[in-house]
């Protein structure tokens, strides 16, 4: 019986969580196609739809963030906002919490995503093909140059995609070459449990305390393309030394023995 109950418990926070995304979508799509000629406005305005999105799909799938992470992320901008990627929570909790402006990044499969994933392709943030290194690259490029025209922040994952066990992935370095264009501040966000919460893969739902954890900002400055690749493992390892030892790389552990 417990069981039972407890799975009608999650098969309505489930379906609360798409119709809520369905209805506040079907409100935004006509806001954005008439703000089709400026680019810079339907960045802003889908950062009112994140943080419109985001807290109710927080609180509807059962995810209990810690107070004080939007206040901390505005402290630092404009900024590289990057952050590891376990689980659906990780997108809700990027638009809700990142600063209105910030301009979003997403493999082109987010499109695909219902709801959101049409109404982020009209938003005017960059959908990368990952499987493809010269769109990937023009991709970049595009990033690079709306950040210098905006004047605005990015949030990027590095790892490029979502791990199926909450494990920290191998960081791309798309985000160190923005850096090393920008000049701007790495905040490095540590996001933990999330895939308690949403696995990846999975059709439901289930309560669980996702820990945000904001470090201090990383100049990069003084950063040149001969140091990328050490500046990439650096905060790789920073990421992983603030996981929980079940999120940590397995190569990390293994050398940990």
């Amino acid at each position: 019986m417990i069981r039972f109950l407890d799975f009608i418990a999650v098969s309505l926070r489930f379906l609360a969580c798409w119709a809520y995304l369905g209805l506040i979508s079907a409100c935004f799509f006509p806001v954005f196609f008439v703000l089709l000629p400026s680019r810079r406005l339907r960045i802003q305005t889908s950062g009112v739809y994140g943080q419109m999105t985001g807290w109710v799909m927080l609180f509807l799938s059962g995810a209990t963030i810690p107070p004080g992470v939007r206040r901390k992320l505005g402290a630092t901008q404009p900024a590289i906002f990057i952050s590891n990627h376990t689980s659906y929570i990780d997108i809700y909790l990027g638009i809700w919490a990142a600063p209105n402006g910030t301009l979003a990044t997403g493999k082109r499969e987010t499109a695909l995503i219902p709801f959101i994933g049409q109404l982020y392709a009209l938003s005017g943030n960059v959908l990368i093909n990952r499987s493809n290194k010269r769109d990937a690259a023009l991709a970049l490029r595009g990033i690079i140059s709306l950040m210098q025209r905006l004047r605005t922040s990015v949030w990027i994952w590095p790892e490029g995609t979502r791990s199926f066990d909450g494990r920290l992935l191998p960081f791309k370095r798309g985000f160190a070459h923005i850096a090393l264009a920008t000049r701007l501040p790495i905040v490095p966000i540590v996001v933990s449990n999330a895939h308690r919460c949403w696995p990846r893969g999975r059709a439901y739902t289930r309560p669980a305390a996702v820990d945000v954890c904001i470090l201090p900002p990383i100049p990069t400055t003084d950063w040149t393309t001969e140091s990328l690749d050490r500046h990439v493992a650096e905060l790789h390892t920073l990421f992983a030394a603030h996981l929980p030892d079940d999120q940590k790389p397995r190569s990390s552990i293994a050398g940990s023995r």
